[in-house]
């Protein structure tokens, strides 16, 4: 099943692009670093979201390019930015007022699990893991809206999509939507809820690989995404 399943999903920037398309025209965005961070890449023609991080930037533009970086000016993942006119400065801590405050729209985060509650889990003391959950805490309990970008499953072929996390948490009853590399799924009343999956894949072979019930409420649409 992974074999097949590999062969049809989902690149990471065909994620990012997906989840991008959901951003709404000057929401204030935070997106997690790492994979996250593609989703700037790809806003939609006509529409700008206004992105903030962590350490004290609002309203930045796309990275520079190669040799023309300028070292103070970074993204909390420590990647070159650049600025768009308005962009604004400020102290870590009014950055995470901003977070706490509720001022934040969207947070788009990576994950290692995500519960058909809503629970995250994205760090890890493990092997590889991230030593610390960050700034990931506020961000998921101070933005409006929360939503995943990651693969459907784990590079060992297990389910990311899970009952319960086994892993340590960032953050309870979070997450509302999962855009991963099969499928859209929505989190609501405590359980998974299928929105759209790629059309080369059946319905129990998507739940095959994931480990809770996906519900159904009304028509699942095809999950089409541009090459990349």
């Amino acid at each position: 099943m992974s074999d097949a399943i590999n062969a049809i999903k989902l690149s990471n920037a065909q994620i990012a692009w997906r989840a991008a398309q959901d951003i709404e025209d000057g929401a204030y965005v935070n997106l997690g670093i790492g994979f996250p961070e593609m989703v700037a890449k790809f806003q939609p023609e006509g529409r700008e979201a206004i992105f903030h991080t962590e350490n004290g930037v609002l309203g930045f533009g796309e990275a520079p390019k190669e040799g023309e970086e300028d070292w103070d000016l970074i993204n909390a993942g420590k990647k070159a930015i650049t600025l768009k006119p308005g962009s604004a400065f400020f102290h870590h801590a009014d950055s995470f007022s901003m977070v706490r405050g509720g001022h934040l729209d969207v947070a788009i985060l990576g994950a290692y699990q995500v519960a058909q509650n809503g629970d995250l889990a994205n760090w890890s003391t493990g092997k590889g893991g991230v030593p610390a959950v960050g700034g990931a805490m506020d961000l998921v309990h101070g933005a409006k809206r929360v939503a995943v970008v990651t693969d459907h499953i784990t590079k060992k072929g297990d389910p990311k999509l899970l009952d319960a996390c086994t892993m340590p948490l960032t953050g309870v009853g979070c997450v509302t939507r999962v855009y991963t590399s099969l499928a859209v799924v929505d989190i609501e009343d405590g359980q998974f809820v299928l929105r759209e999956k790629l059309p080369a894949l059946s319905f129990d072979d998507l739940q095959a690989v994931t480990g809770a019930p996906l519900n159904v409420q009304g028509t699942v649409g095809d999950l089409i995404v541009p090459a990349l």
